[in-house]
């Protein structure tokens, strides 16, 4: 037997409950990540990119206890710490890397036409 809360999603567990934040400020803190997203619901774990690694620089991983549609409708492209953020929904590598890809590709060009709308250069 199964229990779920009232009014929880019929969605399978864990689907879209992580979000992949890239393009943050190097000096950002979990603490500004969890004010931000938990402003859209209960956050279990936070996850920055290490500094060590260039790859992983102002990239971050959000996981809510559940899912959560409404933070990644209202972040992505948000201006947080002179940057415009990118928020993705996290695909693992088994999910369609062309689904990933193309979702990606529409995001950036969101963000640089928000970028072009407000003037803004990456320098």
């Amino acid at each position: 037997m199964s229990l779920t809360r009232p009014g929880a999603s019929k969605l399978p567990p864990g689907a879209n409950r992580i979000l992949f934040v890239k393009n943050l400020n190097y000096q950002i803190s979990g603490d500004d990540l969890y004010d931000l997203f938990g402003r859209y619901g209960s956050i279990r774990q936070i996850r920055l990119g290490n500094s060590n690694e260039s790859k992983s620089k102002g990239t971050a991983f959000v996981v809510f206890d559940d899912v959560m549609d409404n933070a990644l409708d209202h972040l992505n492209g948000f201006h947080l710490q002179e940057r415009y953020i990118v928020v993705l929904y996290h695909m693992p590598a088994k999910q369609d890397a062309a689904a990933a890809k193309a979702d990606l590709a529409r995001r950036e060009e969101e963000l640089a036409q928000l970028k072009k709308k407000h003037e803004i250069d990456d320098a």
